[in-house]
């Protein structure tokens, strides 16, 4: 019942952008911490970022930071990741993920999407 689908991800040249969306159905973002999570190969998954339920406060791993920008629209039920100033070491699979508890503490996740890959390469 509860479906999470990332889009906006594709092939961009070092230091171009890209913004990725993550749609929910059958659950209300609003309710929720929601997470970005990349995975490249040979890496473990890293959380990228993650936006509170009251969009009071946002985290950001280093390697990303002034570079992208977590949002919400409350209205469209999605959270968006703007990407900038990419890298090829961006380059990964994406995914969505409800988040409980706190951002960045522990990334202790609910509901996942299929993800979205984003391929840095010039």
């Amino acid at each position: 019942q509860v479906q999470l689908v990332e889009s906006g991800g594709g092939l961009v040249q070092p230091g171009g952008s890209l913004r990725l969306s993550c749609a929910a159905s059958g659950i209300i973002l609003a309710y929720n911490n929601v997470g970005w999570f990349r995975q490249a190969p040979g890496k473990e998954r890293e959380g990228v970022s993650c936006i509170s339920s009251s969009t009071e406060s946002t985290y950001y791993t280093d390697s990303v930071k002034g570079r992208f920008t977590i949002s919400r629209d409350n209205a469209k039920n999605t959270v968006y990741l703007q990407m900038t100033s990419l890298k090829p070491e961006d380059t990964a699979v994406y995914s969505c993920a409800t988040v409980r508890g706190r951002c960045g503490s522990g990334w202790f996740t609910d509901y996942w999407g299929q993800g979205t890959q984003v391929t840095v390469s010039s």
